[in-house]
């Protein structure tokens, strides 16, 4: 089955800075694929390519099996690739509902008389919303009153309303306590099962492997590791994700000393004492 969105060995510089090298992996319909690193690790940089904010330098970059290379992010919303951000660009004042359709806002009447269609948005908000089984009280609240839980919530939502295809996830739960992180990857597995390809993008493999199907390590630039969920163990997963060998030697530094001993009212290191 041809891939919704595929990498193959894509690389990219700034200058004689190297932000990704050698990165491949594919997003498949109904498939989420994380990918995981630390600060640092070219996260950020996968996302600006794929969301058509930077093009790459090498490599081949593939939606729906067609060659490509996205110049901006109008265009990979044209190609179904829709990308929620971290701080997900809501305006916190404005109501649910106008948050949802902005920049996309539908109207009714023509010429000095057209006007946004706010009896329309309000229903649309609603029904959309519940259909990804999100209740909310109230589409009139303004937005910055819900829960960053239910921000996302409602970014996702959107993105399926507005049809994208492929849905790229920026650290949706990293500011979030355990249980609206739970919501939130609850309607992650609601996007994938509605048939998008998700891409997961966390420093937490703990959610990954809750919801993944496939996961891409990232590590100064470079894929460490690529594998499927029946390939890899949570544990083994989050001995990659922290390091591996050098969690180890720092195991090693941290160690405690040994106390030293007293003999005759003076310090005796541990291996002379008698």
């Amino acid at each position: 089955m041809t891939a919704l969105v595929e990498l193959d060995n894509v690389s990219k510089y700034y200058g004689n800075i190297r932000a990704l090298e050698g990165v491949s992996l594919e997003v498949h319909a109904g498939e989420i694929t994380c990918v995981l690193g630390d600060n640092g690790a070219g996260k950020s940089t996968l996302i600006k390519i794929i969301a058509g904010l930077h093009a790459h330098d090498g490599g081949t970059f593939r939606v729906d099996g067609e060659e490509t290379s996205l110049s901006s992010p109008r265009q990979a919303l044209d190609r179904g690739i829709a990308t929620v951000y971290q701080d997900l660009a809501v305006v916190p004042l404005m109501p649910v509902w106008r948050n949802f359709f902005l920049g996309s806002e539908p109207t009714k009447g023509a010429g000095p008389f057209k006007r946004l269609d706010a009896g329309l948005m309000r229903a649309t908000t609603r029904a959309e919303l519940l259909r990804m089984g999100i209740d909310l009280r109230d589409v009139d609240q303004p937005i910055g009153t819900l829960s960053g839980g239910e921000r996302q919530c409602v970014a996702i939502a959107r993105a399926v309303y507005f049809g994208a295809k492929v849905l790229v996830l920026d650290e949706p739960t990293a500011a979030l306590g355990v249980k609206q992180s739970g919501v939130v990857l609850k309607y992650v597995a609601a996007a994938r099962d509605a048939g998008l390809g998700v891409v997961l993008i966390t420093h937490n493999p703990h959610h990954a492997y809750l919801v993944g199907d496939r996961f891409v390590l990232l590590k100064r630039g470079v894929m460490s590791a690529s594998h499927t969920k029946d390939s890899v163990t949570l544990d083994e997963l989050t001995r990659q994700m922290a390091g591996g060998s050098e969690l180890e030697d720092l195991r090693h530094e941290l160690r405690r000393a040994p106390a030293p001993s007293r003999v005759g009212g003076h310090d005796v290191p541990p291996d002379t004492a008698p």
